[in-house]
């Protein structure tokens, strides 16, 4: 295989690979005896036809593709290494000359990472993040605490603001009852606003046992189309009603919620965990502010096939959170009224600076000659493994399989912008 360079123009590299007739009639002979065994020809057993009777029978060039296709496939990393490309999408594959017993030549255009220059990125002056803890916001801490301890208790009383009722309720538009406004054994917590708006409102102050006609309208935005903007009462009956019980904010609350003996003590370690979670925010947004002055200091012309991969690669993300959810893609567009060309041109800006600012970190990683070192490596792995509850044996084999360069980039990444952070100048 012989591997010519034709042009690169606008992070975009075209070249063509060009294969000896010996080469590619080996290819084919070799794409034959893999796949013999799936013909069958009168006169012979399965898979013991020669070519040439299969090469009659269904065409001279039966296994030209598949030979082509597989050329291509072991030759292209070979081309790209032997020019000095960095591809960074999928090849564009053409034909350009084939003729039985001569050269096949094979034309390829593929977006490459571009080359540019960093804006300044050592001593980039910000100015200095701070986030203070305040008494009130261990308190805030405390009473989230209190919260989650808390229990509901059964009340003989009016139903006010916070109490969570059971209810039964069927819902009607008119006198016709409609599709999904029933249900038995409800629980609704008044004031959280998870009903049709006003539903809740019309329910303070009923008794258990009362039966109370709440009138709502539909939003004009509402999911059923059918019901959108619509009038309609639902017949509801109200079975019992809960308030929340609270701890009391004392020592004992301390030992039964903590290891410690005193409120004061349990206070004081909230405190000390929000102030090391607010260290952790003063560092991570310090080191956003500092990617963001580069950022802006650099130009780079990015290819659209490598915008078009980052696009593609947040809607599997998405689509991966969707069904932890029990959501489809297509399901969550339908919700929000858009299709799916619609959603990736509102996601495409998002895109272009994840992929700006990647190229940005790497190419400094680069320049700095940062590299991840075995040690690390097996670190990372091991962190991986210790946080799903793996053995490190599969992650490894994982990674030998699917290759270490996500890994070893992420670790790249992550030590050149600890250096931008080491040399920046916080006033």
């Amino acid at each position: 295989m012989k591997a010519t360079l034709i042009g690169k123009e606008n992070n975009v590299a075209e070249f063509d690979m060009q294969f000896s007739a010996e080469e590619f009639e080996k290819k084919v002979n070799s794409v034959y005896l893999a796949n013999k065994s799936k013909y069958t020809v009168d006169g012979f057993r399965k898979g013991k036809a020669p070519r040439k009777v299969l090469e009659a029978k269904f065409g001279k060039g039966i296994f030209y593709e598949d030979a082509m296709n597989e050329m291509i496939a072991d030759a292209y990393p070979e081309a790209v290494g032997e020019l000095s490309l960095r591809p960074v999408a999928r090849p564009h594959v053409e034909v350009k000359s084939f003729e039985e017993g001569k050269d096949l030549t094979i034309g390829i255009k593929v977006a490459v990472r571009p080359e540019f220059t960093p804006g300044k990125y050592k001593g980039v002056e910000i100015d200095k993040i701070e986030y203070t803890i305040t008494d009130e916001d261990v308190q805030k801490e405390l009473e989230s605490l209190q919260e989650r301890n808390s229990r509901a208790v059964s009340v003989e009383r009016p139903a006010k603001e916070g109490d969570t009722l059971k209810i039964d309720y069927e819902g009607f538009c008119g006198e016709e009852q409609f599709e999904g406004g029933t249900a038995a054994d409800q629980n609704l917590t008044l004031g959280s606003n998870t009903f049709i708006p006003g539903f809740e409102d019309q329910l303070i102050g009923a008794n258990v046992g009362d039966k109370v006609d709440v009138k709502v309208t539909f939003p004009q935005e509402y999911h059923a189309e059918n019901l959108a903007g619509k009038d309609a009462v639902f017949h509801v009956t109200v079975k019992e009603i809960k308030e929340t019980e609270k701890p009391v904010l004392d020592d004992e609350f301390a030992k039964d919620v903590s290891e410690f003996d005193t409120l004061e003590e349990l206070k004081a370690d909230l405190r000390a965990k929000l102030e090391k979670d607010s260290a952790n925010k003063v560092e991570y947004d310090t080191k956003n502010a500092i990617i963001e002055k580069i950022y802006e200091a650099t130009e780079i012309d990015i290819p659209d096939d490598m915008v078009e991969n980052q696009v593609m690669e947040m809607m599997d993300e998405l689509d991966m959170q969707l069904k932890y959810q029990g959501i489809t893609v297509a399901d969550y567009l339908k919700y929000m009224g858009k299709t799916p060309e619609q959603f990736k041109e509102e996601i495409r800006p998002d895109a272009y600076k994840k992929m700006k600012t990647r190229l940005i970190i790497d190419e400094i990683a680069n320049l700095e000659n940062i590299e991840a070192s075995q040690e690390e490596i097996d670190a990372e792995i091991q962190g991986i493994a210790d946080h799903y509850k793996i053995p490190v044996e599969s992650i490894k084999e994982q990674f030998e399989t699917e290759n270490l360069e996500l890994i070893v980039q992420d670790i790249r990444n992550r030590k050149a912008i600890q250096l931008l952070l080491d040399e920046a100048v916080i006033k």
